[in-house]
């Protein structure tokens, strides 16, 4: 159902809005709660209201650092446009603005981001794919309404967008085109997108995942393998688009009381592929189900499988894989995180989360739409319909610019082409580096030792975290 749009914003509710962020800015997780929320493990960094924002109703969201300074930046989606919020300073964040929406206000709206350009559908009648260059928000201290540097007509509707920033595809998706399927466009230069085809195998797609294969199936993994794991409302299917012009169905995947196969994301290592069921828990009336499907073969006519089922009645909605966790919004539970890291054994178990929406934990669709986990910093964005923007954290998370453990030290040798890490007790078995993107630019292995020596002439000029043993012990600059 699509909802009116609403009046801009005025003093009142300005004001109104700005004092509820005070009210909410960085309130730690105590006894079970982060102020009115309940929590676990998670503090509540800032919030942003809708009112503030002009809007009604919010939905998806996701993220943006800028190379230049490494600052962070939340992209809301919202009811009316997409809204812009500069989150460097996380508790006290700025809203620098909105992008209205291309025609006319909706339920849905969907964002993704590719080298510093935010590509935004929605399901509004005509609205196309809207291009927004995201370095406009340099500088920017105070909101502005914003205008498209580039459009995309080559659809009207679109429930959804991903992207592939390997490859520079993006993948429209529950379009009229292509039966709903995937609707390709070419965005290496992103401010003027080219069809690049489509395809109809499968079916509607409702939301997809998008990658370079590099996952344990030998007869794939050649580092060019493009694959489409889409969410196909009562199945998931697995495509080769490499040739955009001749795509290839590898597997159809069905699943026992499957009610709307709604989205899934694979873990780092591509080996297994997590999906949430929207409706199952309404259909069935069990806890909040995940499936996970073992894709170590994928032709495999019957992947392995097992299920999880979480604490509450609530409806899953997205999830995303970050390391060793996933981050699940789960509408009236709120953002629910998963340890995975014994996934290969069969057991995921929930080690936190936080409630953005604490009336109580039904299955209906209230709360938070989506997660964004990938900033370098540990910030986690989270979208609720009702509530707007969430900003929080887990206090114990070390990223590039927090305190940092003593028990490691880093000494540079010269010409910074090396780096000498030492460890006080612990003996030394991985050594990574991320960059202030989060992604990972080198990781070492090792039998043992309390000392190693490390090549980063590779690295170009900035700031670093390092990773030793997979625990966060220290920043790196190199100049």
């Amino acid at each position: 159902m699509k909802i009116k749009q609403v009046l801009k914003q005025n003093f009142t509710l300005t004001v109104l809005g700005l004092l509820s962020i005070a009210a909410f800015a960085q309130t730690p997780c105590n006894n079970g709660m982060a102020g009115p929320y309940p929590c676990d493990g998670y503090d509540l960094q800032a919030a942003i209201s809708l009112s503030v924002m002009g809007a009604s109703s919010g939905n998806d969201s996701w993220g943006w650092t800028d190379p230049e300074d490494g600052k962070e930046y939340a992209l809301i989606g919202l009811n009316n446009g997409t809204a812009f919020i500069n989150i460097s300073n996380p508790t006290s964040p700025v809203y620098l603005g909105k992008l209205p929406t291309h025609t006319s206000s909706t339920t849905w709206r969907d964002v993704k981001v590719y080298e510093n350009h935010a590509f935004i559908v929605s399901e509004a009648g005509g609205h196309g794919m809207q291009v927004f260059d995201l370095t406009r928000l340099r500088g920017v201290t105070s909101p502005q309404t914003f205008t498209n540097d580039a459009h995309y007509n080559g659809f009207g509707s679109a429930h959804n967008i991903a992207i592939n920033e390997d490859t520079g595809y993006a993948y429209a998706i529950g379009t009229s085109t292509f039966n709903g399927g995937g609707h390709y466009i070419d965005i290496s230069n992103p401010t003027n997108p080219v069809a690049a085809g489509g395809s109809s195998i499968g079916g509607y797609s409702h939301d997809a995942q998008i990658v370079i294969y590099d996952g344990p199936d030998n007869d794939y993994n050649d580092g060019n393998t493009e694959l489409y794991i889409g969410s196909n409302e009562d199945k998931v299917v697995i495509i080769d688009v490499t040739d955009k012009s001749n795509p290839v169905l590898i597997k159809e995947i069905s699943y026992s009381n499957d009610a709307y196969t709604h989205q899934g994301w694979l873990t780092e290592d591509h080996r297994y592929f997590i999906l949430g069921d929207e409706v199952d828990e309404l259909s069935s009336g069990f806890n909040t189900r995940t499936v996970v499907f073992d894709l170590e073969d994928l032709d495999a006519n019957t992947p392995p499988r097992f299920e999880y089922f979480g604490p509450t009645a609530a409806i899953d909605h997205n999830a995303y894989v970050r390391g060793q966790q996933l981050f699940l919004s789960n509408y009236r539970a709120g953002m629910r995180v998963i340890d995975i890291s014994d996934i290969a054994n069969g057991n995921i178990v929930e080690e936190g989360y936080f409630d953005s929406y604490p009336n109580n934990d039904g299955a209906d669709f209230d709360g938070a739409w989506n997660v964004y986990p990938f900033f370098a910093s540990g910030n986690i964005v989270i979208s609720d319909i009702n509530r707007g923007f969430l900003l929080v954290k887990d206090p114990d998370f070390l990223g590039i610019n927090d305190q940092v453990s003593e028990a490691f030290s880093i000494a540079p040798n010269p010409a910074t082409t090396e780096i000498t890490i030492k460890s006080q007790a612990e003996p030394i078995t991985s050594i990574e580096i991320f960059n202030v993107l989060g992604q990972q630019v080198i990781h070492q292995t090792y039998d043992s030792g309390l000392s190693k020596n490390l090549n980063i002439s590779q690295l170009n000029a900035g700031m670093y975290l390092v990773k030793v043993n997979k625990n966060a012990v220290s920043r790196l600059i190199k100049n």
